[in-house]
């Protein structure tokens, strides 16, 4: 049960830097796809600019946290509401195409929690 738990927690992880590396990044280098969609939920380039580098700290977070796993929680602790907007924006907007990343982030941000060996949730 335990190599199961950790398989999904790094495939989990493996995902979740792809999916907020490749946005932040899109966000910060001003990707024109990218500016247009973020121009079209209502975000101007300064919005847009902000939430790429919030995104790409996170990200930063997440790589640094492969060596001090401390850094990997608070990564994910930051991106979480991103994912949430996201998906609050997309369906918002009736997007239902971006819908399912922003949903799998938010589902993933609890799963990398929940699994994670440094990590406890107290209810």
């Amino acid at each position: 049960m335990e190599t199961i738990k950790s398989i999904v927690h790094w495939l989990s992880y493996a995902y979740y830097l792809y999916v907020f590396g490749y946005a932040s990044l899109f966000k910060v280098f001003q990707k024109q796809s990218m500016m247009q969609s973020m121009d079209s939920l209502g975000f101007n380039k300064i919005w847009t600019l902000g939430i790429g580098i919030g995104e790409l700290f996170g990200v930063i977070l997440l790589l640094i946290g492969l060596y001090k796993p401390e850094f990997k929680n608070i990564g994910i602790l930051l991106l979480f509401p991103f994912a949430v907007g996201a998906l609050t924006a997309h369906m918002a907007h009736q997007e239902y195409h971006h819908f399912y990343n922003s949903l799998i982030m938010c589902v993933l941000s609890i799963v990398l929690l929940a699994t994670d060996k440094q990590f406890k949730i107290i209810v």
